[in-house]
């Protein structure tokens, strides 16, 4: 299809029965950081949070009233299958929507809710794709497609001609590039094709994730290449082939495509919300982590570039995953394991190489008589940082590893530090609430008793006001009195956890 007839179509799309013109918003926070001045096209704010219903509704306005009696059928991840939904009970017909069983709950929930008859099927939209053709074609019903087809385009595409009407040059400045999440392509081909028509100076962007990257690889190959596996992070990008349509659209429209990892998509999504105290989910955030990670590598010089944040279909249950994962991906929390020797003042010797400097976690259980190893997570203001801490480490004595780029590490390890010791006689396990401010360790390290041993130590910064803190301590018998006399004159509220059953059970 001609570019001239992508803009008909756009120009002609019948979106605004069902989607609002969303704002397109300064984010000051993040222009600061990344060197240029940062818009974020606010898609979240779409009735059901995503820009989807664009071209869903647009595709089902112009079917004919035979065929949106039969019903309609579409197969998606969740937002699109809201879309489909939403555009059903506009315009009163039928809708089933086939989505894969890693959907998250919120979304599934979310299209019965609108009145669509759910199914699910497969790991991924490739499996919900094939199963919804075979069931269109048993059931005659009307395929809707998430990604490739015109008039799906057409509706995503009047995002880049919002945004284009919005950007005024004497205010934001020249408009550098846009920064648009790519699953399949609909919403990279629509807002490409108006914005190329109409101000081919401006970059279209594409952004993916490392593990979801089908549209990166097909545009590098020449050719559309079918992914054998895709992450599921991103579940509203997980797709493993590309349109057709939106693969001709993109090799004649799109500029670059950048790709992130998990940990940055995690950072983005905190990114957004301290802006503007919403919540993207991860395909929704794309955009954003893109931005950074592009001008990370090129630097903006004061340029205006836009992200589109597509979607804020956020599962609650992952929220603890991503608060966990952002500083990370932010490059602002750096991992180690640091061998110090298993002796009394060694903990406490660490501690002051770390500094003032914010503890993210300590993890340590006894388990050597001559060595002692400690997972450390430190907050650093630069990534250059990290080099300098553990060169201070390594000049101290202490064997230091860095673990942070380490996803066993990150995802398993540092949950598991921990368990029985021989070497743990007369433990006292005490739960602790610190205060969250710099020295309140130093100061329970300098009060305690040079003659007990710390033999486990656990602690993750959960940004809370009180910092929760396990210790083992080995205390003889004949020094309860001094321990107790410790406790008060510490003051930090605390819980005697000794008789705790679940610790006898797993570490006593």
């Amino acid at each position: 299809m001609p570019v001239h007839d992508y803009l008909r179509r756009i120009l002609n799309a019948r979106v605004y029965d069902v989607a609002v013109e969303t704002p397109l918003e300064d984010a000051p926070q993040l222009s600061a950081r990344i060197g240029g001045r940062l818009l974020l096209k606010r898609e979240d704010l779409q009735p059901v949070f995503s820009f989807k219903l664009r071209g869903a509704y647009n595709k089902m306005v112009n079917l004919t009233e035979r065929a949106r009696a039969r019903g309609v059928i579409a197969a998606s991840a969740g937002n699109h299958a809201q879309g489909v939904a939403l555009a059903a009970r506009k315009l009163g017909c039928r809708a089933v929507i086939v989505m894969p069983v890693t959907t998250p709950a919120v979304k599934i929930d979310a299209v019965r809710a609108l009145g669509a008859e759910v199914v699910l099927h497969g790991d991924s939209y490739s499996d919900a794709h094939a199963h919804a053709v075979a069931c269109q074609r048993r059931r005659r019903l009307t395929f809707v497609h998430p990604f490739d087809d015109p008039e799906v385009i057409a509706g995503q595409g009047t995002v880049g001609m919002e945004i284009l009407r919005q950007h005024h040059p004497q205010e934001h400045g020249p408009l550098h590039a846009i920064f648009v999440a790519v699953g399949g392509g609909g919403l990279i081909s629509g807002v490409a094709a108006y914005v190329k028509a109409v101000r081919p100076a401006v970059k279209i962007v594409g952004v993916q994730t490392t593990e979801s990257d089908a549209m990166t690889r097909s545009l590098a190959a020449g050719r559309r290449v079918e992914l054998q596996q895709v992450g599921l992070f991103s579940d509203g990008t997980a797709v493993r082939l590309v349109g057709k349509e939106t693969f001709r659209l993109c090799r004649l429209h799109v500029d670059q495509m950048v790709t992130v990892d998990t940990d940055e998509i995690c950072a983005a999504i905190k990114d957004v919300f301290q802006e503007t105290r919403s919540i993207l989910e991860p395909a929704g955030a794309l955009g954003v982590a893109g931005a950074k990670a592009y001008a990370a590598r090129t630097p903006l010089g004061g340029k205006t570039i836009a992200a589109i944040a597509c979607g804020a279909n956020m599962n609650f249950d992952r929220l603890r995953f991503v608060a966990e994962r952002a500083e990370v991906g932010e490059k602002r929390e750096e991992i180690f394991a640091v061998t110090i020797p298993e002796a009394r003042g060694s903990f406490k010797r660490l501690c002051s190489l770390i500094g003032d400097r914010n503890v993210t976690e300590f993890n340590y259980r006894i388990a050597d008589q001559a060595l002692a190893r400690v997972f450390v997570g430190v907050q650093l203001a630069r990534k250059s940082d990290a080099a300098v801490l553990a060169e201070s480490f390594q000049r101290a004595g202490f064997p230091t590893v860095d673990l942070t780029e380490d996803e066993l590490a990150k995802t398993h390890l540092r949950h598991m530090v921990g368990g029985r010791s021989a070497l743990a006689a007369h433990e006292q396990l005490l739960r602790f609430e610190f205060p969250e401010r710099p020295g309140a360790l130093m100061r329970f390290l300098g009060s305690m008793s040079p003659s007990w041993n710390i033999s486990l130590f656990h602690y993750r910064n959960q940004g809370a006001d009180y910092g929760r803190v396990l210790v083992g301590l080995q205390v003889p018998p004949t020094e309860k009195a001094a321990l107790r006399r410790f406790l008060v004159a510490l003051g930090y509220r605390h819980w005697d956890e000794s008789q705790n059953p679940a610790y006898r059970l797993f570490l006593g």
